[in-house]
Order: structure tokens, then sequence, then C-alpha cells
């Protein structure tokens, strides 16, 4: 023993009936979600460029532009949607969860993107 008095750590708490918070130690999970949100976009990124390559280096018909650039607006929805969250991510020591809305954003961009990717193939 060295004679000093013991102290509460940064995630105890010293009144009496309270609960002790531990403390967010950050680590690399902020960085391993920021990483798989840059995956993510990129892969929604890679769709999109095929599919505008689809349509170009094909007969292009009306139908295929339409797709087009409705991939890209999609494209475009995803990557307002994993910004937002990237930066939620990184800048607070203890971001919120995804509100439902960002979600429901993000999983309607993906299939959006899929289905608008089929139909230039098709």
């Amino acid at each position: 023993m060295t004679g000093r008095p013991a102290t509460p750590g940064p995630g105890s708490s010293s009144g009496p009936g309270s609960t002790p918070v531990p403390a967010r130690d950050p680590g690399l999970q902020p960085e391993r979600t920021r990483l798989a949100w840059r995956r993510t976009t990129l892969a929604c990124t890679v769709v999109a460029v095929l599919a505008a390559k689809q349509a170009v280096h094909d007969e292009i018909s009306a139908a295929g532009v339409i797709a087009t650039a409705l991939c890209v607006l999609v494209w475009l929805g995803f990557l307002r949607v994993a910004h937002h969250r990237i930066q939620a991510v990184v800048s607070t020591a203890r971001p919120a969860p995804m509100s439902v809305r960002a979600a429901m954003t993000a999983t309607a961009c993906t299939i959006a993107l899929a289905g608008f990717a089929v139909a230039i193939v098709v």
C-alpha cells in the first residue's frame, strides 16, 4: 500500500444508491464503424458506375437513361446518409443511435439502387 486514499475511477460514482456509469473507451470502434460506412459507400459507387457504364455501352433507351439518372440520385442520397452517420460517430464521444429515418433511407437507397441497376440491364 502506498498510503494514498482510494479515489473513484472515471466510470464510477460516489453517491449512495447511484449506479456507476462506465466511461466509454472509444478504442477502435468508431474507426471500424467509419471504415464500414466507407466500404459500403464504395460498393454503392461501384454499382452506380457499372450501371451507368452498362447504360452507355449498350444501345441506350429512354428507360436506360431514366434508370441511370435514378441510380445517381439514389447513390447521392445514400452518400448523404452515410456522411451524416460518419460525422455523428466520429465527432462525439458517445454518438446517438442511428435514427429510424436514416436507417430506412439507407435501406431504401440500397434496394432502389439494386432495382434500378437490374432495370438497366434488362
